[in-house]
């Protein structure tokens, strides 16, 4: 099957969890923003977590679906409609042949993950299927989706065959999708909000900065600007400073390193960041509120709260959990 995109929205790209094992030869990682939404949109139509998805940003796209599929949208919420019907969030969908998903701007949130059984068929490419548009790479032809694009889909899995079976038995005849009653409890979701807190653990260069900029670090907010994206988010605030301004080698980064350069505003690096870098790093995100950091807005406030390695590892240890849960319950669900 295929699905034609009539509009590309204002930046939708395929992802996965990322492409792993070629840093050493300055190939970045890039994969979905929001990490816990992209496994939740696949499990939620019986794919494994490492199919990709489709990762819309802000405003979504409009497709057109010629043949019967299922599907789950998760992360913010684009307003996404079927035939002009509001599509819930955060549960398997079976949307009928002939019918248009259409999204409009966020209401919450920046970032949005459309899964579809057996998963989009594009080729792997350094063992991922994520898009790195500076390079050209993975995804669809290596770039964001088109006006008249067309999406071939792969054969679905077993479970995802069972649960459109299960959807399509249950639909109104005149309805153009059908669903649940039940979705993923908002107690197993990240703590999405507009504004949100941000856990952080101490940064390599951490007890280098000074006293009060560390103290504004985690008092005072910080916005989100307008340069910000998947490379790297850029903040203002209260300027922080080293005690000593000193030239450093570049090292390893991540996904939630947060760096200072000489102007004091701290940029936090996203999905799509360099493999190393060489401003101080004062702090790091822990893996568990990369999430709410990925659906932060333009202009959203931020805080940050500093904890031990031993609390990251327990939030991170809960999230997995969680997640681990909710795969359990689909698979008992619809077995």
């Amino acid at each position: 099957m295929s699905i034609h995109v009539h509009k590309p929205g204002l930046l939708s790209t395929l992802q996965d969890a990322g492409r792993y094992g070629y840093q050493k030869y300055g190939v970045i990682v890039s994969g979905a923003m929001d990490p816990f939404a992209h496994r939740t949109a696949n499990w939620l139509v019986g794919n494994e977590e490492d199919e990709a998805t489709m990762e819309m940003t802000v405003i979504g796209p409009v497709l057109y679906f010629a043949e019967a599929a299922l599907i789950a949208i998760c992360g913010s919420n684009l307003q996404p409609r079927i035939d002009g019907v509001s599509v819930p969030l955060w549960r398997p969908v079976y949307v009928k042949a002939g019918t248009t998903l259409q999204f409009a701007s966020s209401r919450e949130g920046c970032r949005s993950y459309l899964a579809v059984a057996g998963g989009f068929n594009v080729p792997r490419q350094m063992a991922s299927y994520s898009t790195y548009l500076r390079a050209g790479i993975g995804g669809f032809e290596g770039r964001a989706l088109k006006e008249r694009d067309q999406l071939q889909v792969k054969p679905a899995s077993a479970l995802s065959r069972s649960i459109q079976q299960r959807l399509s038995s249950r639909m109104d005849g005149d309805a153009p999708f059908g669903t649940i009653s039940w979705r993923v409890s908002y107690e197993l979701l990240p703590a999405y909000a507009a504004n949100p807190e941000i856990r952080v653990n101490a940064g390599a260069q951490y007890d280098l900065f000074e006293p009060a900029s560390l103290e504004a670090l985690l008092t005072a907010e910080f916005v989100v600007q307008p340069q910000s994206d998947r490379m790297g988010y850029r903040l203002t605030g209260k300027p922080l400073m080293m005690i000593e301004r000193k030239e450093m080698l570049s090292e390893p980064v991540t996904f939630g390193t947060m760096q200072v350069p000489p102007d004091g505003n701290p940029i936090v690096l996203m999905a799509d960041r360099q493999t190393t870098g060489g401003y101080p790093k004062v702090a790091q995100v822990i893996s568990a509120d990369l999430p709410l950091l990925a659906q932060a807005q333009i202009g959203s406030r931020i805080r940050f709260k500093l904890i031990n390695l031993y609390e990251a590892q327990e939030a991170h240890l809960k999230m997995e959990l969680n997640v681990n849960f909710l795969k359990k319950s689909i698979h008992m669900y619809f077995d």
